[in-house]
């Protein structure tokens, strides 16, 4: 591809060499360069892309765009000064693969808890009024039926452009994504436009990041600067806001759901039973698979965005029914000949903690057991929080690991016990151990929940990545108690 085609749109200084030239791919690891490739040199966190531009033109960059000068003095390499590196590689990676989602209808989810479920819901539903649908999010990538493996929520410009391009080559015509506040702050989706863009809540995570409430609040908002409508839960007391601020920018389409409020698409007769939902919007009846009333909230965003797009109620009736969403509230406990439930969701936020802790509690007939722990290097305030939030909604709380990365598990799990000021809790380290004592202790009746990993098949240790899965652990448990 011509050079200058691919800075169209890029606001750039040419530092030295020429722009009247081919190149074959762009990247942003200089691990990955061949001959001929433009690389970017992206500022990190923990690793700054300028310091790999001389390893990136020994592998065979032609072609250096950067945010600062790194005096490369090579007559045959070109120098491109541009102020905003991700800006530029979202605006580069979008003229490289066509303006895929100009040939989409791009639908993205953005809120702490409930971009998952949400979005699983908007491809079943679309699924059942015919539509191909691509999907991008924290549990796998798809285009149409077929499953792409996911490294993060919401992957950088350069693989989320390949992935719509995927999708308009395999005759999608929708895609439905979890867009992350990384994801907006570091310009990945800078470029998309989106036809809708639902807001579930707000609530406290990724602060170790974004390091206040304002700044995550302000990453969020991006995603309704760039949506043509705008879905909007509030009963979220940042939901209001966010209507407040959109109304300044003009040019949007807003329709808003809840529960409790006044709204455009507001439940009420809401049933919570123990294996699904029942629930009355604007004179429409509706049930859905996925019990608890945070749920609820998933089913009505993905109903106000149906409606924007003018989805037939019977396929967005009949995609709330036929809906799997992989360690989101998932039931295991069945596969076994055992007097009790067993239970692997996501829940690793105290609000997450608090919602499926309350909706198995709605159902449980004897007791409630929750496994979980709290991952390290990251937001440290929260761990007290979900200690207390444990204790006082379960019956009893096993604290162990999850993801402990280069922490200390145990200074972990004592941080979260800081928070806890019952005795009904136990702490083991190990987390396969934590379950098995959870199991060991369950009775008829019982409901036990393993929270955190959900659909998670891994542990971050101090020492990598090790293999982790809870269904795994659970099996082999069981097995050998029936031996």
């Amino acid at each position: 591809m011509k050079l200058l085609d691919l800075l169209n749109g890029v606001n750039y200084e040419v530092l030295s060499g020429t722009e009247d030239m081919d190149i074959n791919h762009i990247q942003y690891d200089s691990r990955k360069i061949k001959n001929g490739d433009i690389f970017v040199c992206l500022t990190g966190f923990e690793v700054d892309g300028h310091d790999y531009a001389i390893k990136a033109i020994d592998a065979g960059a032609k072609v250096i765009v950067c945010e600062k000068d790194i005096n490369i003095k090579n007559d045959e390499i070109t120098v491109i000064l541009v102020k905003e590196g991700r800006k530029a590689l979202a605006t580069m990676s979008a003229n490289y693969y066509g303006h895929p989602t100009q040939k989409l209808k791009l639908i993205g989810v953005t809120g702490t808890n409930g971009k998952t479920t949400t979005v699983y819901l908007l491809k079943s539903m679309l699924e059942k009024a015919g539509k191909k649908v691509g999907l991008i999010g924290t549990i796998a990538n798809y285009i149409g039926d077929k499953k792409v493996k996911s490294e993060r929520t919401t992957p950088e410009s350069l693989e989320l452009q390949k992935l719509f391009k995927d999708m308009v080559e395999d005759n999608c015509e929708y895609c439905v994504m979890e867009v992350s506040s990384h994801s907006l702050y570091l310009d990945r989706v800078y470029g998309c436009e989106f036809e809708v863009g639902i807001f579930t809540n707000l609530t406290r995570d990724h602060l170790d990041f974004h390091k206040s409430f304002e700044n995550y609040y302000k990453a969020k908002f991006k995603l309704f600067e760039r949506s043509k409508n705008c879905v909007i839960n509030i009963d979220d007391d940042y939901g209001y806001r966010i209507v407040t601020d959109i109304e300044s920018i003009g040019n949007k389409e807003v329709k808003t759901y809840s529960i409790k409020d006044e709204s455009d698409f507001k439940a009420s007769e809401v049933m919570l039973k123990e294996g699904d939902i029942h629930f009355n919007v604007n004179g429409d009846n509706y049930n859905s698979v996925l019990p608890g009333e945070y749920n609820v909230y998933n089913a009505l965003g993905a109903i106000g965005a149906m409606n924007v797009l003018d989805i037939d109620k019977k396929y967005i009736k009949e995609g709330l029914m036929d809906v799997v969403v992989p360690g989101r509230c998932e039931r295991i406990g069945y596969k076994y000949n055992i007097p009790y439930e067993i239970i692997i969701d996501f829940a690793h936020t105290p609000d997450g903690l608090k919602n499926i802790l309350e909706t198995l509690k709605d159902y449980t007939k004897n007791r409630l057991i929750a496994v979980y722990g709290c991952g390290g290097d990251r937001d440290k305030v929260k761990r007290a929080e979900l200690g207390r939030i444990g204790t006082e909604l379960a019956d009893l709380a096993v604290i162990t690991s999850d993801n402990p990365r280069e922490e200390d598990p145990m200074a972990i799990i004592k941080e979260i016990i800081a928070g806890i000021s019952k005795s009904n809790y136990i702490a083991i380290e190990d987390r396969s151990e934590a379950i098995k004592l959870a199991l060991s202790m369950a009775e008829e009746g019982d409901v036990v929940v393993l929270a955190g990993k959900g659909h998670e098949n891994y542990q971050i240790t101090n020492e990598g990545v090790i293999h982790f899965d809870e269904r795994e652990v659970v099996d082999e448990i069981l097995a050998n108690k029936r031996k």
